[in-house]
């Protein structure tokens, strides 16, 4: 019988506010940060640090821009956050159908 190999949670989505980040801008493409400041409930100040460890993680990309005098700023995936909550979501679907056990 083949042992299945270790279900492996991604430490920097598991994070509850950062996984609902990541899964908004999964679903959403693109955010502004008030939107997902608004979609999360968090506070600037904690939607601003997650989003840095989001961000420095590659994670996510950030575009600044400046629309009718006002800084804008917009999140997205990039394709390596896709990927990473790709492989999130598979790993936690193993782990909730008992499939493999957590390392």
């Amino acid at each position: 019988m083949k042992e299945e190999a270790p279900i492996v949670l991604d430490p920097l989505i598991h994070e509850v506010a950062r996984l609902v980040i990541v899964s908004v801008l999964n679903e959403c493409g693109a955010a502004s940060f008030n939107f997902l400041l608004g979609t999360t409930g968090l506070t600037r100040g904690n939607l601003s640090a997650h989003m840095i460890r989001l961000v420095t993680a590659g994670y996510v990309e950030e575009k600044k821009q400046i629309r009718d005098r006002k800084m804008l700023t917009e999140y997205s995936l990039s394709s390596v956050g896709r990927k990473a909550f790709a492989d999130y979501r598979r790993e936690w679907t193993r782990l909730t159908q008992g499939n493999a056990s957590l390392r």
